[in-house]
């Protein structure tokens, strides 16, 4: 068996990407518009040598500087304002949610042409009244006016971001995103399925192996990955999932089969790793994020059931979807019907733990809570295929025991027994009279 030694620079250039976008891009609008201030007036003086402003050369001037002038403490203001946010955020809700926003292109972008905008303007004061001939050149000025009514574009939508923070958009952002992904990644239960299940695999020629700092496997490429086992008639199988995390002498994973190895290079470049978990092919991650949210407002520090409710409310949404899908998504074929590909997959016990193990936990002692997640069961009861509905059967048993164990007041047990999709609004049998 030969071994394939996976580096730390595997996941290097997720970091630097990060790095230099967040810096490369306002650099990049920041060369630009001194590049555009140099040029403009050069290129305006040479061909257009008679087009003048008609505005005297004091009130370009004074343009020309207020603008240089006000863009500097604005940026720093705006800017500042937006870190706080995020922090505030981050201290909210989840710290998950600040490369959200503080890595978005919408900062990079602003951040870049309120640059640009003071730039040029600085370096458009130095063509008025250029060899004391007492012109004041018009496209250069308007120029300039043009950067900053852009300028005050990015600002509103700046701000416009900055209110997406609001807990009911931050919950709809995690369900959005969570939803595409199983959208696009799940086919419907009872469906066209992914073919008899493979035979057993046979003994591994290859492993790859993980070398480096903890590292989250954030996506892979399903379809290089085929076409690279495909021709050699291989079957390569991932050790790990999606979202999981891999150490220091590790497997990434195996290649069954007989013959050549496959190209060690091209192997581990179809398997992305990375600092952070993403939301490209982890709905996982959505859930996490959504249970997260949920048990930071649980806390004694915040005690704020609604949000949590709120929560319940997304979970639930992404559970009926995932309850009629088809799960059973690990194996990929090539054009001719063979498993060249195998990888883990949750089940749906898997995703029922994860979504309500820890809302049940923290919020055992919430009326309000046990009501929404007896009636987001009791509703999800309903709504799956039958072979779905024993492990919810299961789960209402656990909460309704931890129900018994929370409340020692018959009145309190007998009121967390109810399903009710508020919290403490109408219950079911209100509903169903």
């Amino acid at each position: 068996m030969r071994a394939l030694i996976l580096g730390a620079m595997i996941h290097g250039p997720s970091r630097r990407g990060r790095i230099l976008g967040a810096v490369g891009i306002p650099l990049l609008y920041a060369a630009g518009a001194v590049l555009l201030g140099v040029v403009m007036p050069r290129l305006e003086a040479h061909f257009l040598p008679g087009l003048d402003a008609h505005v005297s050369v004091g009130a370009a001037m004074s343009l020309l500087s207020a603008i240089a002038s006000g863009m500097l403490p604005l940026t720093g203001l705006v800017f500042s304002l937006a870190f706080v946010m995020v922090q505030f955020s981050a201290t909210a809700y989840t710290p998950r949610l600040v490369s959200w926003l503080a890595g978005s292109a919408m900062m990079t972008h602003s951040l870049g042409i309120f640059t640009a905008a003071f730039l040029y303007a600085l370096a458009a004061l130095a063509w008025i009244d250029r060899g004391g001939s007492g012109k004041v050149p018009l496209i250069t000025v308007w120029t300039a006016i043009v950067l900053l009514l852009v300028s005050v574009v990015f600002f509103m939508l700046l701000v416009e971001r900055l209110t997406s923070l609001q807990i009911s958009r931050v919950l709809e952002y995690a369900g959005d995103h969570g939803r595409a992904v199983i959208t696009r990644d799940y086919r419907p239960l009872g469906g066209p399925d992914h073919g008899p299940a493979p035979p057993k695999l046979p003994p591994a020629s290859q492993v790859l192996v993980y070398r480096g700092g903890p590292a989250v496997i954030q996506a892979l490429d399903v379809r290089g990955l085929v076409a690279l086992a495909s021709p050699a008639q291989r079957v390569i199988a991932l050790a790990w999932a999606v979202g999981d995390t891999v150490v220091d002498g590790m497997p990434l994973a195996r290649v069954h089969g007989e013959g050549a190895p496959l190209p060690e290079r091209k192997l581990y470049t179809f398997i992305r790793l990375g600092t952070d978990r993403t939301f490209e092919q982890d709905p996982k991650y959505a859930l996490r994020i959504l249970v997260d949210i949920a048990i930071r407002a649980l806390s004694p520090a915040i005690n704020d059931p609604t949000t949590a409710v709120q929560a319940l409310d997304q979970v639930e949404d992404l559970l009926l979807r995932l309850g009629r899908c088809d799960l059973d998504t690990g194996r990929a074929r090539d054009g001719a019907g063979a498993v060249r590909l195998v990888f883990p997959v949750p089940s749906w016990e898997d995703f029922l733990v994860l979504a309500l193990d820890e809302i049940r936990f923290y919020g055992a002692s919430s009326i309000q809570v046990m009501r929404r997640m007896r009636a987001l069961l009791l509703d999800l009861h309903g709504q799956v295929q039958p072979e779905r509905r024993g492990a919810l059967e299961r789960y209402l048993e656990r909460v309704d025991k931890g129900i018994a164990r929370a409340f020692d007041d018959g009145d309190d047990r007998k009121d967390a027994l109810v399903g009710d999709r508020q919290g403490l609004g109408l219950s079911s049998e209100q509903r169903q009279a």
